[in-house]
């Protein structure tokens, strides 16, 4: 019999990935495919479910045909904000909308006049109204713009507990899914909110199970333990909840910068909704605050900029190292110079002339004004509690300014980087196994990295 492993299937929205993860959860085997995406019936880019099925299915085949390992567990990880829609017979009745999918004004308009004040609304569910991204209003789309559709069909699946039930035909609902800015769940009441009971769509949404929730099966031969899901983000925070045992903050870096609060008990303020902020959902049902910013794509957007004004290559960037000379040199006489486009942040009134010595000075201040920004998004995720660590993974820890930078803003804190390129695959896996973490288990499979800001006299 072949080496016992736990496989994950990690469904995100550009790549598909499969991984196979030892018992002390060293990845061992991966596999990955890219789907072509279809259109829906309004010439929409939808995720080919088809396809996707397709995929998964030889995949786990060939592995159970394998000799080199055995699987005792599997697990799925993915992108929320999609329904799987299903009728009495379990076959899937419409498309896979896309979350980026634009729905009619008036019928987001209906549902606040109806359901809102926005402000009370947001508060209560820990979103911010963004249309189809917030998937509970697709329920609502289907009911009043797509009725014929909408009675064929009897289960709504969050796409990772779809996932889960091509392999057990068991339907069900679980926290991370329900919590990922869906506008269905009251985080005051911890249940769903007024408004799914009152249009009925409590009625397709399956019962709710724990996170961690496993299905006993046999598939050709094999036994194993199939988990119920899990939401990527969700499962990417977990390794570091289950091997941490102080408060900490996750700071996930990319496209998009969201700062992950675990431990936060308050509920949204007007403000925190006003800035972005919104609630996630851990495995036990209990709210993550979570504030985002679209720091990757400014960042992005500007290095763009600063290539052609300094006619250097796009990636200049990467040769770029702290200078503490020319940093203190800025802070001395610091002034915003940046217009933000993609930010959902006002640039300031009285921004200086963007004159500069040279390139290495424009990306310092580029940087000096970016974190500046991360400071107020992470301060705005900690709201009161008291948190001495601070964990940063994703793109931007390869950025040596970057998290000079962050350590200088939080001289109080432990800020340390992580490599978590696996974070939700393996958050997955740990979900679903019964061994326990401690914090070595972050030095073995994250290259955990401690950093001081250097000192400057």
């Amino acid at each position: 019999m072949g080496k016992d492993v736990i496989a994950v299937f990690d469904i995100g929205k550009t790549n598909k990935k499969f991984f196979l993860f030892d018992k002390d959860f060293k990845e061992v085997h991966r596999d990955y495919t890219f789907l072509e995406p279809i259109v829906d019936e309004d010439d929409h880019p939808t995720e080919n479910l088809t396809e996707l099925q397709n995929w998964i299915k030889s995949t786990f085949h060939n592995i159970l045909t394998s000799k080199t390992y055995y699987v005792t567990a599997v697990n799925f990880s993915s992108y929320g904000a999609s329904f799987v829609h299903l009728d009495d017979m379990g076959n899937v009745v419409t498309p896979l909308y896309n979350y980026t999918k634009p729905i009619k004004e008036e019928v987001i308009d209906q549902f606040y006049e109806k359901y809102g004040p926005e402000i009370t609304f947001s508060r209560e569910t820990g979103t911010t109204k963004e249309g189809m991204l917030n998937s509970g209003i697709q329920l609502y789309w289907l009911k009043h713009e797509k009725p014929e559709l909408f009675s064929k069909i009897k289960c709504s699946l969050h796409l990772p507990q779809y996932l889960s039930y091509l392999f057990t035909g068991i339907q069900v609902s679980e926290y991370t899914s329900i919590g990922c800015h869906t506008a269905l769940w009251n985080y005051e009441k911890q249940d769903y909110h007024d408004w799914v009971y009152q249009e009925d769509i409590h009625k397709i949404l399956p019962p709710i199970v724990d996170t961690g929730t496993s299905i006993n099966t046999k598939l050709m031969g094999h036994k194993l333990k199939i988990g119920v899901g899990i939401h990527d983000s969700s499962s990417a925070l977990l390794p570091y909840i289950r091997s941490i045992d102080k408060k900490f903050l996750l700071l996930s870096t990319g496209t998009w910068s969201i700062a992950l609060n675990p431990f936060s008990k308050e509920l949204l303020t007007q403000e925190d909704t006003a800035s972005n902020c919104i609630n996630y959902m851990r495995i036990n049902g209990e709210p993550v605050k979570a504030a985002r910013l679209f720091l990757g794509n400014e960042y992005n957007e500007k290095i763009k900029e600063l290539a052609l004004l300094f006619r250097v290559s796009e990636d200049h960037h990467k040769s770029v190292s702290f200078d503490p000379v020319l940093y203190q040199n800025l802070q001395g006489n610091f002034k915003h110079k940046f217009r933000w486009t993609s930010l959902d942040v006002q640039s300031p009134d009285d921004l200086a002339p963007m004159e500069f010595v040279n390139y290495e000075e424009a990306y310092h201040q580029l940087m000096m004004e970016l974190v500046e920004l991360q400071i107020e998004s992470i301060q705005r995720a900690i709201g009161s509690d008291k948190i001495k660590q601070l964990y940063i993974d994703g793109g931007f820890t390869n950025n040596q300014i970057f998290v000079e930078l962050l350590a200088r803003g939080f001289k109080n804190m432990k800020v340390k980087t992580t490599d978590a390129s696996l974070g939700s695959a393996l958050g997955a896996a740990i979900v679903i196994s019964d061994i326990e973490l401690d914090q070595k288990f972050l030095k073995n499979n994250y290259a955990l990295k401690k950093h001081r800001p250097l000192i400057i006299n």
